[in-house]
């Protein structure tokens, strides 16, 4: 039977020490509650001594989660600790997490003092922070390039002092995965009384090698890894928790389990990037546009044949629906085809082929290929196109509030109008009018992406069509034609043989 792993989440703590990413009380909340949800054991929330809003947050969200440990920041410095516990006064399960620096560099050039004297603070500290919690996690500060026999040696004083938690963290990103996992071998063989605590792993990426770090540690039995949601952390970031939750998932032989609910994970990792403006980048593995896109003709082939042949991860175990198959030059007739496929147009043989011939010419000239631009390639092949274009949106409020619409489908022009509770609302079930495919309209999400009273409105839906999803974007400084054009953008994604319309 496998071990558990505990998820000790810094996301609030270490994460939101990046230039930029400071978020209010209010946001920490509705992260801390989002990593509750996702699963997340322990919730670094602060560091209380810094100011007067790392305490209230620490305070706030003690009151906001209950399933999560609480976990307070401090130096090996009574005053650090006694704010820390008062910040923790409404945890339900509290811990306070103090340590020093045990590399050369940091004894020497950083806290000018001795090997003797940070044995001494260290313990100090441990024993002061268990007046007030049980939960001790006592940290080894730039233990990746500390002296062995030093750090086993605090290691073991820390836990007789009482420390529940040993932290052992690679803080510079300097070691490599081999380097990283003999000194947690080295501590579980040399420090005596080593079973009275979990080990934990706390690595930096400043190598790019921080993921591997954190599983080299825990293959040599760690059995708590400090993680933060896509990544994010000073200087090139922390070890980032999908990585590591979904390299455990999916190699069986890592004995440890973690209870994170991995589905939410792109959820979540959208909430952080929103919050913090903190972009996540494409390639980003797990939670990257690309993770699940494939432009290459011979993956698309591979993927559509059988995903596990380009895909070790199904999209659907980390919460995005499906991969994507993204038209360009490189793209083969599978690929094309699967798209056609999707809009209700069924092509084989040379009227395929032709059509390709086509498709090529098109995407050496223009990088996005769209549903209108393939319905355009095969007009010949159809009766009629059934692509809509929105071509007039107006609305009022006089008490009552209305909206119409105007819709181009095909090579006919319809008008609509309709009431609402608000303005989207209107102008949403006046397209509806029209257009009358059966689907739920699943998510609806309106994010503001300039700043000042002329925002640009960023609109993403999703329609949902039994289990297939089908998504809808734009943007504009008018938050209700944002709106209806990303609905109309999701619509001309859903089959032709799947709408109806009006006569």
């Amino acid at each position: 039977m496998s071990e558990k792993l505990w998820i000790f989440d810094t996301t609030l703590r270490d994460g939101e020490q990046v230039p930029g990413c400071q978020l209010n009380s209010q946001e920490k909340i509705v992260v801390a509650k989002a990593l509750e949800d996702l699963g997340v054991d322990i919730i670094e929330a602060g560091f209380p001594i810094s100011s007067p809003g790392d305490f209230n947050s620490v305070v706030e969200i003690s009151k906001a989660v209950s399933n999560p440990i609480i976990c307070a920041l401090s130096r090996a410095v009574e005053k650090d600790i006694e704010v820390a516990a008062a910040a923790l006064k409404y945890a339900k399960k509290g811990r306070i997490h103090t340590g020093i620096g045990v590399s050369p560099y940091h004894i020497q050039y950083k806290l000018r003092s001795t090997p003797e004297e940070i044995i001494e603070r260290g313990v100090r500290a441990v024993k002061f922070a268990k007046r007030f919690v049980e939960d001790v996690e006592f940290y080894a500060e730039d233990a990746g390039r500390a002296e062995l026999p030093f750090l086993a040696k605090i290691i073991e004083q820390a836990i007789k002092a009482g420390a529940t938690v040993v932290n052992i963290p690679d803080t510079t990103g300097y070691c490599l995965p081999e380097q990283y996992g003999a000194i947690i071998r080295y501590l579980k063989e040399n420090v005596s009384n080593i079973d009275k605590a979990i080990i934990s792993t706390h690595c930096h990426n400043d190598l790019g090698m921080a993921t591997a770090n954190t599983i080299a540690g825990v293959q040599n039995g760690a059995r708590q890894a400090e993680l933060t949601i896509n990544g994010i952390g000073e200087r090139a970031g922390n070890t980032s928790l999908e990585e590591v939750v979904m390299a455990i998932k999916c190699h069986q032989t890592i004995p440890v389990h973690t209870d994170i609910k991995t589905e939410k994970i792109y959820g979540t990792s959208r909430l952080i990037s929103k919050l913090m403006n903190m972009p996540v980048q494409p390639n980003k593995a797990i939670v990257g546009r690309n993770a699940f896109a494939h432009s290459s003709g011979i993956h698309q082939d591979g993927v559509l044949k059988h995903r596990e042949n380009y895909e070790i991860i199904d999209p659907k175990e980390v919460g995005v629906h499906e991969s994507s198959i993204v038209l360009t030059a490189r793209s083969g007739r599978a690929a094309l085809k699967h798209h056609l496929d999707s809009l209700g147009v069924e092509l084989e043989g040379e009227a395929l082929r032709e059509v390709y011939e086509d498709f090529l010419n098109l995407a050496d000239k223009k990088r996005d290929i769209g549903p209108k631009d393939l319905l355009s390639l095969v007009g010949k092949y159809m009766d009629e196109s059934s692509f809509i274009e929105l071509e007039k949106v107006s609305y009022q409020s006089n008490g009552e509030i209305k909206a119409k619409v105007r819709l181009k489908v095909g090579d006919k022009s319809y008008e609509s109008d309709s009431t609402g509770n608000g303005p989207v609302d209107a102008v949403l079930k006046a397209i509806e009018k029209v257009v009358k495919p059966h689907y739920v309209l699943e998510e609806f999400l309106i994010q503001a992406i300039t700043a000042g009273s002329d925002d640009v409105a960023k609109v993403h839906m999703r329609l949902m069509q039994g289990d297939k999803p089908y998504y809808g974007f734009s943007s504009n400084s008018d938050i209700v034609l944002a709106s209806a054009q990303a609905f109309v953008d999701a619509l001309n994604k859903i089959p032709v043989k799947d709408k109806a319309t009006i006569e």
